[in-house]
């Protein structure tokens, strides 16, 4: 008994260690310029997949996902 209440109580320790942050404040600054920006010919206005696409285009990332880019903009407004 005293084994399963240690367990509950205890966190589990990672196998794998977290995975760093696509994004550091100097990316995170370059998004938030990006989406403040015009939105490209043919659109009303940016998306979290063009924002996506454009952060791999511009090479400021090598690839991230449209709900990271989500999880960025929703902590910084």
């Amino acid at each position: 008994m005293e084994q399963v209440l240690e367990a509950a109580l205890e966190r589990k320790k990672r196998a794998w260690p977290p995975r760093p942050p696509k994004l550091d404040g100097e990316k995170e600054a370059r998004l938030i310029q990006l989406a403040c920006s015009e939105p490209p010919a043919g659109h009303a206005r940016w998306t979290l997949r063009l924002l996506a696409a454009q952060l791999v285009t511009l090479g400021v990332v090598e690839s991230i996902s449209a709900p990271t880019v989500m999880r960025v903009l929703k902590k910084t407004s």
